[in-house]
């Protein structure tokens, strides 16, 4: 039965996107050294002397360690294709220490990132890197903070926002349909350029199943999203088809 179970993963679905995403990544590769060979790392290890671990903190989450996270963020990166891509504007949601935005600089991005400041060591590390930050929080059905500018891509990693609290099971009661509505239609109207694309990425359900619920499917793709994998994209007009590739389409900077 378990050697079943694992054919059924080996050949799902979710496996071969996977290979698929790997393949893309291994025919234009980038070097994670060079990019961290930009960073003072005993810098970024003293930040952590300054912002000990909180309680309980899961290691993990060990932001100091600029390897583990440029990795991460290449990938990122280069699921997008911004490593290979005209320059863009790019706003990213929950930007957390801002490895995201860094490494997107790297390949000739500019960004801004938007998160809560509730993690000191997020503000030291944004500061080393450079990395614009605006201070918000996210909430359903409220408009996001004014920014007074436009991107060609927004972006959100290992989204939390949509946590609005715990149960009294310990679950986590999130957005509605509704909710999500109104997120993605404020993030069209007010914050993507024409041609732009808003993509939003979810940890699996703590079972190890998929974030998107048969409900969560059908409310994206009715806004016309693209879902593969983890993922969620979206084009700035909801009769427009998303790609993770860019086409290299001029980029609109008037906006």
């Amino acid at each position: 039965m378990r050697v079943s179970r694992k054919f059924q993963k080996l050949f799902s679905v979710d496996a071969i996107e996977s290979l698929w995403e790997h393949v893309c990544r291994w025919t234009h590769p980038v070097s994670s050294r060079r990019i961290l060979a930009t960073l003072d790392r005993s810098q970024l290890a003293r930040l952590r002397e300054h912002y000990p671990y909180r309680p309980n903190a899961r290691r993990i989450n060990a932001y100091e360690d600029a390897a583990y996270w440029i990795d991460i963020n290449v990938e990122r990166a280069q699921d997008l294709w911004l490593d290979r891509s005209p320059p863009v504007r790019i706003l990213d949601l929950g930007c957390g220490a801002g490895y995201f935005l860094y490494v997107c600089r790297f390949f000739g991005h500019e960004g801004l990132g938007l998160d809560t400041d509730e993690e000191p060591i997020f503000r030291g590390i944004t500061e080393l890197l450079n990395v614009r930050r605006v201070v918000s929080r996210i909430h359903p059905q409220v408009p996001l903070a004014e920014l007074e500018e436009k991107f060609d891509l927004v972006t959100a990693h290992r989204v939390c926002f949509h946590r609005v609290a715990r149960a009294a099971n310990e679950e986590w009661i999130e957005w509605a349909p509704a909710d999500w509505r109104f997120f993605i239609e404020d993030i069209r109207a007010r914050f993507l350029k024409p041609g732009g694309r808003l993509l939003l990425d979810f940890n699996p359900r703590p079972d190890g199943s998929s974030f998107f619920t048969s409900e969560l499917r059908a409310c994206f793709l009715s806004e016309g999203g693209r879902i593969f994998r983890s993922k969620a994209l979206f084009a700035t007009e909801p009769n427009q088809r998303p790609r993770f590739k860019e086409t290299g389409r001029k980029i609109d900077k008037s906006l």
